[in-house]
């Protein structure tokens, strides 16, 4: 019997199909440049993640699931569009395709959503009881993140990219995926889903060619976890001599990061 949550070729022309009776629903969010120090933070975090991850980053096994990961979760910008775009999407969707075949989506704008609020929770802690306005160092940024006691709730960010990472990995496999990111293509683009429709092919295609995708979210769960369990104190942690576990081969102090971030 086929799998439930399989796709099938003609849920794929229904949904282009309405798609194009959709055209007048698109509304435009208008989006703002993010506060100056959201969007410092957003450019530090990016630049940590890259140097903690710089290895796999230069693996062409994984190089574009690991890019997608650092351009479209930390990216220094205003996703308000797209994010409102995916809800859209999601559940229009919902109407063509089985529930199951649309997890991965509904998962990554739960990521999406969660992240904004850690990091304005973040920003807030700085803003209110570390006198930061627009810049950082670590000891502070280190400092904000304790001030929220906010473990669980991080914990479940780093869960929820690996859950999207594993869901992905197993619709690559799925039939006329492919093909219905294709067929809806045009009908995203003339509704004014461009970025959201950009978003999901980018994010299709980057984990199809990852050949190793468990070992990929593993890694990306245990160093996210040893860095989140250092600055609250847990075991197992990372070591003292290399606090961010950079593996770009560059010295493990992240101090440099100031100086790139402010020049974004």
């Amino acid at each position: 019997m086929p799998d439930s949550s399989t796709p099938r070729l003609r849920d794929a022309v229904s949904l282009w199909a309405g798609l194009r009776e959709s055209l007048a629903h698109h509304e435009v969010i208008e989006g703002r440049n993010l506060p100056p120090l959201l969007a410092y933070l957003a450019a530090w975090q990016s630049r940590r993640l890259a140097r903690t991850h710089a290895d796999m980053l230069h693996d062409p096994a994984c190089a574009d699931a690991c890019r997608f990961f650092l351009s479209d979760i930390y990216a220094p910008q205003d996703f308000s569009q797209r994010d409102y775009d995916g809800t859209r999407i999601y559940l229009f969707m919902r109407r063509f395709l089985p529930e199951q075949a649309l997890t991965p989506l509904a998962m990554a704008l739960e990521v999406n959503a969660l992240t904004q609020q850690l990091d304005l929770a973040l920003a807030q802690a700085m803003q209110q009881h570390l006198g930061v306005s627009d810049r950082f160092d670590v000891a502070q940024y280190e400092e904000a993140y304790r001030l929220c006691d906010n473990y669980a709730t991080r914990l479940r960010q780093i869960d929820l990219i690996v859950e999207v990472g594993e869901h992905l990995a197993h619709l690559r496999r799925v039939p006329f995926i492919g093909a219905t990111l294709a067929l809806a293509r045009g009908p995203a683009q003339r509704l004014g889903w461009d970025h959201m429709q950009d978003f999901l092919e980018r994010g299709y295609h980057a984990w199809k060619t990852l050949k190793r995708p468990d070992a990929f979210l593993t890694t990306i769960h245990d160093r996210e976890k040893a860095i989140l369990n250092r600055i609250y104190g847990v075991t197992p942690a990372a070591p003292a001599t290399n606090p961010w576990l950079v593996s770009d081969g560059g010295p493990p102090e992240l101090a440099a990061l100031a100086a790139h971030a402010q020049e974004d």
